[in-house]
């Protein structure tokens, strides 16, 4: 168990602190939700979850393999429902993976990803279209 706090300061910001590390966090509604959108909204940090979630579920299997990994970048989009309720409807994760990873060691990494804790967390009416593409 890992302990969080959150206050409220107003203006549709917030600012959560993770116990551990005492590490603060700021949120903001975004600008088309009534906010100032000067830092991540908590549905960015959803998104931002995941994407750092798959990432470290890949590092851990390629430890488990003992086949280095990095260099590997993600580009993710959110895109909110239009009709009430708001939520999100879908993810998209786009993952440039790095050259000189072997074609068996792939389907393992991919896996990794899509069974992280956070992809196992998600509504199941959200909507995830991940994609990987190898430079070789």
């Amino acid at each position: 168990m890992v302990p969080f706090t959150a206050t409220y300061q107003g203006q549709l910001r917030c600012v959560a602190v993770h116990g551990p590390s005492k590490t603060q966090l700021v949120t903001d509604a975004p600008v088309d939700n009534h906010g100032r959108g000067e830092s991540f909204s908590p549905t960015d940090l959803v998104v931002t979850g995941l994407g750092t979630c798959m990432l470290t579920t890949m590092g851990i299997a390629a430890q488990r393999e003992q086949a280095p990994l990095s260099d590997i970048r993600i580009a993710y989009e959110k895109h909110m429902t239009t009709a009430p309720p708001r939520r999100i409807a879908k993810i998209v994760v786009r993952f440039t993976m790095a050259a000189g990873i072997p074609a068996a060691r792939r389907p393992v990494l991919e896996r990794a990803a899509h069974t992280c804790p956070v992809a196992l967390s998600l509504h199941p009416d959200i909507v995830l279209d991940v994609s990987f593409t190898y430079p070789d």
